[in-house]
């Protein structure tokens, strides 16, 4: 049974195949394909544990022939075109940036992507646009008590994102839901404490003046 989080991202799930990124122990592969959502995956794994423990998941699950595992890193386990969607999810969104930038020849074909990083979403947004993708979609979930953001992007035309766009999410500003409030009324009132503490430090002016002007785009977000 996939989490809350994992739901929401396999929703997005477009096509016949998939391949998950950072996979783990291939639970949304594996939901997908027992599902009838897909035809078949691709569960990508660059570390010894999860990768082992993506293997005997998709055996115990009799899926060995519908679900590829494979080890390494990124994008490498996969051939550009082989897939229909990309999933990453569970990292940082500096990370995910890394992975979609550093593999974008794997990119050509114009797979879907479903991205959900646990902090840093903007660098998400900024590596989607050098990718020349657009947002279509994205959600805002919580999840015991976590926030955590999706972003869904496919090949149209080029996007542009204005700073604000950037770090909110366009279609998240424009919803500005209860959840959204919550979030970045949370950081507003985090970043506040942080001025409060350096304010008359004469060692923190230029990180005082990086806060100062965030609050504001912040207030203007927010309201």
């Amino acid at each position: 049974m996939l989490s809350k989080r994992l739901e929401q991202v396999a929703a997005y799930v477009t096509g016949t195949t998939m391949a998950d990124i950072g996979s783990d122990h291939a639970y949304l592969p594996i939901a997908l394909v027992a599902d009838g959502k897909v035809t078949s995956a691709v569960a990508g794994e660059v570390v010894d544990g999860p990768f082992q423990a993506a293997v005997n998941n998709v055996r115990a699950h009799g899926l060995t022939h519908k679900i590829a595992v494979r080890k390494g890193s990124g994008l490498e386990v996969i051939a550009d075109g082989e897939v229909d969607s990309i999933t990453i999810c569970g990292m940082g969104g500096p990370l995910i940036a890394d992975i979609l930038l550093s593999g974008m020849n794997k990119l050509n074909s114009a797979p879907r992507l479903i991205l959900q990083s646990n902090i840093h979403t903007a660098s998400v947004r900024a590596a989607l646009i050098k990718l020349g993708y657009t947002i279509t979609a994205e959600e805002i979930i919580k999840e015991k008590r976590h926030i955590y953001e999706i972003v869904v992007a496919d090949k149209q035309q080029p996007m542009t994102l204005t700073a604000a766009e950037l770090k909110f999410g366009p279609l998240l500003m424009a919803e500005r839901s209860p959840l959204f409030l919550e979030k970045w009324t949370r950081e507003y009132n985090h970043l506040q404490r942080v001025k409060e503490s350096i304010k008359d430090n004469p060692e923190q002016t230029e990180r005082l003046k990086e806060i100062e002007q965030q609050l504001i785009m912040f207030k203007e977000v927010i309201g």
